[in-house]
């Protein structure tokens, strides 16, 4: 049996020496080397008889690296179990000495999980905001699915373009004199106050007629998705082509019909039905945010540094990516770097916090994932990629560790719904209008 010894034990962070007997490697060396000499062969032995010299030569460092192996994880077991200890991640083996005339010694390291301590929720104050779908929403819903489904009709009277209508274009814009690659089109639908174009395009061409030709001086964004582009006037030589307008939209039967509905009721009555569930779903995000607050201000404990740098490496990732493309919050944009690596370690620690606090009261309130839960889930997952369900599904059910990236969430939002049925949940009545610009779960 190993010999465990207890080096440093400071907060979460361990390290043991681990000393495995030379006399016990050697013992299992030789048990291992008996049993590759039962079936090793050999020109010039019968299988099963090559002598043991000749198998120590041969398989003595490969028995020996098993051997060491083995005697590792059950020391690593050992270890744990000794010291009752949950490592947070697989602990790291630093070799001391490994000398085949000499005991061998390693060092483990590792930090452990936490203890959690799960409370009582139920003086814990949400408020749920409620939403009912208006009737001008739905229509207005139905009115603007309408359109993007119809084609504009040509304007055949010579008359200046205005907001809402369709200009057929074509564009070629310059940085500086050059051309610059994706600022060229031709037959380009363009709606007027769509804002699909950058700064006042769209504006400037507002009282032009079709056959127009104009130049166009808009500047880019700062910041901006193409950094070399961030900030730089452009000028775009445009020549309308057609003036297009937008068929009016009458709410009756016919539209109803033309949308594959047998009345206007009955595509209300959809609509109405896919809002709500909308509005439903952005008011539990809501109280799931105001949750997760609530609980980051009450849970406090040290979490593992590993767990930390993981999710920290995760979220810069996003955040340099994001940064790249020119779309920070408008409140990082001005931060250093080392302001915004700061800012985003915390909110890794808080997420790795949270994460263990819920983990721990789905152990201590028996909250699983069922089987049908999961296959459902998968199900969903897989039919998100129409004709490859299959090679997705496989891959879910066939590579280690990507089953729980789907499970993982699921429980989350089990027990999130469970600690949310303990806690004091008021109702406020507010607009759609009001629902859709508050904040939900980041």
């Amino acid at each position: 049996m190993a010999k465990i010894q207890v080096l440093k034990e400071e907060g979460l962070k361990h390290e043991f020496s681990v000393i495995v007997p030379k006399q016990e490697l050697d013992e299992k060396k030789r048990l291992r080397l008996i049993e590759i000499s039962k079936t090793a062969k050999l020109p010039g032995f019968r299988p099963g008889h090559v002598p043991m010299n000749v198998i120590e030569q041969r398989h003595g460092q490969e028995a020996r690296a098993e051997t060491l192996d083995q005697a590792l994880s059950k020391a690593m077991e050992q270890t744990l179990t000794e010291h009752k200890l949950r490592p947070a991640l697989q602990p790291k083996i630093e070799v001391v000495s490994l000398a085949e005339d000499k005991d061998a010694e390693f060092k483990l390291s590792f930090e452990v999980l936490p203890e959690v301590k799960v409370g009582d929720f139920s003086a814990i104050a949400l408020e749920r905001p409620i939403a009912e779908v208006e009737d001008s929403k739905v229509d207005e819903t139905i009115t603007a699915f309408a359109k993007r489904m119809r084609e504009p009709e040509l304007v055949t009277e010579a008359r200046p373009a205005k907001m809402g209508d369709v200009v057929v274009i074509a564009y070629d814009g310059s940085v500086d004199g050059e051309r610059r690659p994706g600022m060229k089109g031709d037959d380009y639908k363009l709606e007027l106050g769509s804002k699909s174009f950058i700064d006042t395009f769209e504006d400037q061409l507002v009282g032009n007629k079709a056959g127009d030709k104009k130049t166009i001086t808009v500047t880019f964004p700062d910041p901006y998705h193409a950094a070399e582009l961030a900030g730089k006037q452009a000028v775009f030589e445009v020549e309308v082509k057609e003036l297009r307008q937008q068929k009016p939209i009458e709410l009756n039967d016919d539209l109803a019909k033309e949308l594959g509905f047998p009345d206007i009721n009955k595509l209300r009555d959809r609509v109405r039905a896919d809002i709500d569930i909308d509005y439903k779903r952005i008011s539990r995000s809501v109280v799931k945010r105001a949750l997760m607050d609530a609980l980051a201000e009450e849970v406090k404990f040290g979490v593992p540094s590993g767990l930390v740098d993981a999710e920290f490496a995760n979220i810069w990732k996003q955040v340099q990516a994001a940064r790249n493309r020119g779309e920070l919050p408008e409140g990082d944009k001005d931060k250093s770097e080392d302001e915004l690596r700061a800012e985003y370690r915390g909110i890794a620690e808080r997420r790795v916090r949270l994460g263990l606090f819920l983990a721990e009261v789905a152990t201590q309130n028996k909250i699983e994932v069922a089987q049908g839960e999961l296959r459902n889930a998968l199900l969903e997952e897989a039919r998100r990629f129409p004709g490859q369900e299959n090679t997705v599904f496989n891959y879910y059910t066939q590579t280690e560790g990507a089953l729980e990236r789907i499970r993982a969430p699921l429980l989350e939002e089990k027990v999130v719904d469970y600690i949310i049925g303990q806690a004091q949940v008021t109702e406020k009545p507010i607009s759609g209008e009001e629902l859709l610009k508050l904040p939900e779960e980041e």
